[in-house]
Parts: structure tokens; sequence; C-alpha cells
């Protein structure tokens, strides 16, 4: 039985969560490789953001940074429940993003993205980000690194309000149309 810890043990070495996040690492470039200078610029234009929203989106970096760290400082725990329940969840955010992305990359520039995953998310991109770094955090089993993940949840929550703002300036109806009929995150919410 694995049991979870406040803080991992940190160390280095070759069996631990940088594995996952090289792995992160290899998909996002290749899938970004695809895609054209105008679509990286939209993907992360933030010149419509207020001061505040930037401040926001600093600080959940700062916590997201320092989780990477401790992933990849972090033992994997090999054979556990906790390693196949976070493995699976990490697969599906990853192959998620991986497709979320190339829906993005696929999309009219001067229109809202609408379609595919889209359809019932936002924010798909953002979710299935969330989701693969809560499986690896399930798999180095720490509290540590879930609070810091809940707090970059947190602070990515507001640069996503900037970020629907400065959407809604630029596509202005067909923007509130979609936001109507489609959940920010999943589901209902």
């Amino acid at each position: 039985m694995i049991v979870v810890e406040i803080i991992p043990k940190l160390s280095i070495g070759l069996l631990n969560g940088w594995i996952y996040f090289v792995f992160y690492l290899i998909i996002f470039i290749i899938v970004m490789s695809t895609c054209s200078r105008e679509v990286k610029k939209r993907l992360y234009d933030r010149s419509l953001w207020d001061k505040k929203i930037k401040i926001i989106t600093a600080i959940g970096k700062l916590f997201s940074f320092a989780n990477i760290i401790m992933i990849f400082l972090a033992a994997i725990q090999f054979g556990s429940v906790e390693f196949i329940i976070g493995t699976v969840l990490y697969s599906v955010g990853l192959i998620g993003l991986g497709i979320a992305i190339i829906n993005y990359r696929n999309a009219p520039l001067d229109k809202p993205i609408t379609r595919r995953l889209y359809k019932i998310s936002r924010n798909p991109q953002m979710v299935m980000i969330y989701i693969m770094f809560a499986g690896i955090i399930i798999v180095i089993t720490s509290w540590i690194n879930l609070i810091f993940l809940c707090i970059t949840i947190l602070c990515a929550h507001f640069s996503i309000l900037g970020e629907e703002k400065a959407l809604t300036d630029q596509y202005g109806e067909s923007y509130q149309q979609y936001k109507k009929k489609v959940p920010r995150y999943f589901l209902f919410f």
C-alpha cells in the first residue's frame, strides 16, 4: 500500500516524474510544430489582458513551476493502484491535449473556435493539461503537489476570465452565443 505524503521524498533519479513530463514535452513540441505562426500567435496572445489578470497568471505560473520541479524530483510509485490510475489520467490528458491543439490549429483564424472538443468545453486545452498533471500527481502521491495544482488552476481560472473578455471584445455576439451553449470547462461548469 502506498502512503500519500505531504511532501514527497525528492531526489535525482532515473525513475522519477520527469519521465511523464518528457513525454508531454515531446507530444507538445510535435503538435505545435504543425501549427502556423498565426495560430501560435493567437494561442499565446495576451495583449488584451489587464494588469491584474497578468499578475494572477504570473502567480499561477510560479506555483506551476514549483509543481514541475517537485514532479521532476519525485519517485514514481510503480506497480501500485495509484500508478495505474495516475497513468490512465495522464494518458487521457495528454491525448486530449494533443487533440485540442489540433482542433485549435484547424479552426479559422477569424472566428471563435467552436468545433470538435471545443463543442464540449470552451477551454479543452486547460482541462486536459490539468487532468494530465492530476495523473502525474497521483503517480507520485503528493499532497503538496495537489495543493500547488489547485492554486495553479484557481489562478488559471482568472486568466481564462480575462481571455473570455478579450474574446468577447474580439468576436462580439458570435462568442456570446458560443458561451451560452458550451460550458467554460466541462459539462456544467
